[in-house]
């Protein structure tokens, strides 16, 4: 019986739907089963032009993808809702059609390529886990909620990453996820069985091989030198922050934080991106009121790691600002700064404008907060500091980036400073926590995450965010804990996307295979 034409469509969107809803703060595992949806629909195509249609069924399934995982966008807009709420609704649907258009690629390469018999799973999983990868690169990139980051990290299928990346299982989750749709499909049964005992193994593979790495972590180690860690998470709301009359009330809020007893002096001090609405430059120097603040904020021996604005002459009368992250170390004398980390990937329209003249006109520029552009520091490094272990900083948007900050020395930690108060109590700042928290799987080092307005949290080796050392959404507070011990360096830390690459070749081979037999007629 003939459907009628918005049949396609619309499932393909739903399927699309489906699988978005799987990521945080929803986590509906079932929603993956929406990959065998639209499989499904590009296999079952038969309008005039098929590789059109292809397009569009993918873009629809992107476009529900994306729509669930990145309404947040909008919220931004709406911190000045006189002057740029207008273009929230439009940066909501630029954002998710546009990132649509990646998966839109891939329905089109898997139709143009007609893969057959049961080997198709495996070129389905390859060309969307490739659109997932040229969406991380493109354009600098945007690499959020990748398909391999929907198992919620710190679970049992999450450890994989671990060996492959979250590439890695996107290729993993994608096979898994379109398996079902070979029962409904031509295939022979013994090939349609032959698929759903691969996918029964991959499974359980899946689940028992992180149930086995995060037992060997169970009973959680700390050295014996291992520092306190505290975040302070103040709560400053991201629409009174930048209000020059606020200034000193939100360095007020920062101090009575830092100093607020606990049961152990904190070794190292951690304060978010941005902290405060000023470059710091301003802040520490000679005959600012805030200096000795600053200085008695923290005692003698402790650290304090500060997100913060920084600026720099550019030997043309002008400046270079950057987006840093400050270490001040405080002696028995002063405060004294140990060493800084200038951001290294800047968010595109956020930190520097691609079309600054345009942008200019229109007055987004004044979104940054900044005269000029943000200038990008130099790639990702440890940053050593007297009086802890050497920490990798990723500020923001550096934490959704597979693979960034793995190369030379080994850290000890991760130190992950964001400004999420942009996306107020939207689903964007847990989805951010989850995304940031895969990074410690595939290096295999813990991560602290600190916010002005949440979620902040103290997250070990494993994925796992440690009991007590969570603060949401709107919270104003600290958490204290030991920094959790590094593990032993992983597969992908030393190989990065080497094994993602191995999988891509599988599903070439796969396709290749496939060719090798007839194509059997549709079912009606």
């Amino acid at each position: 019986m003939a459907r009628p034409r918005w049949y396609a469509p619309l499932t393909a969107l739903a399927g699309g739907l489906a699988a978005g809803l799987v990521h945080p703060p929803f986590g509906l595992l079932p929603g993956l089963l929406g990959f065998s949806l639209i499989l499904l629909r590009l296999e079952t195509i038969q309008a005039p032009k098929p590789l059109r249609q292809a397009f569009f069924l993918g873009w629809l399934a992107g476009l529900g993808y994306f729509g669930i995982s990145t309404w947040w966008i909008g919220e931004p807009f709406l911190v000045d809702v006189a002057l740029y709420g207008w273009m929230a609704p439009f940066a909501i649907v630029l954002m998710g059609g546009g990132l649509a258009l990646f998966w839109g690629l891939a329905a089109l390469a898997y139709r143009a390529l007609r893969p057959r018999s049961a080997w198709k799973v495996l070129v389905f999983a390859g060309v969307f886990a490739a659109a997932e990868w040229l969406r991380g690169h493109v354009l600098t990139g945007f690499p959020w909620n990748l398909v391999g980051e929907s198992w919620r990290a710190g679970s049992a299928p999450s450890q994989a990453a671990a060996v492959v990346g979250a590439y890695g299982l996107s290729w993993i989750t994608l096979a898994l996820a379109a398996a079902p749709a070979i029962l409904m499909l031509p295939v022979r049964r013994l090939a349609q069985a032959g698929v759903m005992v691969a996918a029964g193994i991959g499974l359980t593979a899946l689940y028992a091989g992180g149930a086995g790495r995060l037992a060997a972590a169970a009973q959680e180690t700390y050295a014996k030198d291992a520092p306190i860690i505290r975040v302070v998470q103040a709560n400053i709301d991201q629409k009174d922050k930048w209000k020059p009359e606020n200034l000193d009330l939100v360095f007020s809020a920062y101090e009575e934080l830092t100093a607020r007893p606990g049961t152990r002096r904190p070794d190292v001090v951690i304060w978010p991106e941005g902290a405060l609405p000023a470059v710091i430059d301003e802040i520490i120097a000679a005959g600012s009121p805030y200096a000795p603040r600053l200085r008695d904020a923290i005692q003698p021996g402790q650290t304090l790691l500060m997100g913060a604005n920084r600026a720099e002459p550019d030997g043309k009368g002008g400046y270079r600002y950057f987006n840093t992250l400050v270490a001040f170390r405080r002696d028995a004398q002063a405060l004294r700064v140990g060493g800084y980390y200038d951001k290294h990937r800047l968010v595109p329209f956020g930190e520097f404008m691609p079309l600054g003249d345009i942008a200019g006109r229109l007055g987004i520029r004044s979104l940054v907060h900044m005269e000029e552009d943000f200038t990008a520091g130099p790639p990702s490094r440890p940053l050593v500091v007297p009086g802890m272990p050497a920490v990798q900083p990723l500020i923001c948007y550096e934490a959704l980036f597979p693979g960034l900050g793995s190369g030379g020395e080994r850290a000890a930690w991760i130190l992950n400073v964001s400004n999420d108060a942009w996306f107020g109590r939207t689903s964007g700042p847990w989805q951010h926590l989850n995304i940031a928290s895969y990074r410690a799987i595939e290096q295999g080092l813990p991560i602290v995450r600190s916010t002005p307005t949440g979620v902040s949290a103290v997250i070990d080796a494993q994925g796992r965010v440690l009991p007590g050392a969570t603060l949401g959404l709107g919270q104003f507070g600290v958490i204290d804990a030991r920094l959790p011990a590094p593990a032993a360096p992983t597969l992908y830390s030393r190989f990065g996307d080497g094994p993602f690459a191995g999988l891509l070749a599988l599903s070439a081979l796969a396709w290749l295979a496939g060719r090798r037999r007839r194509p059997r007629p549709l079912a009606e």
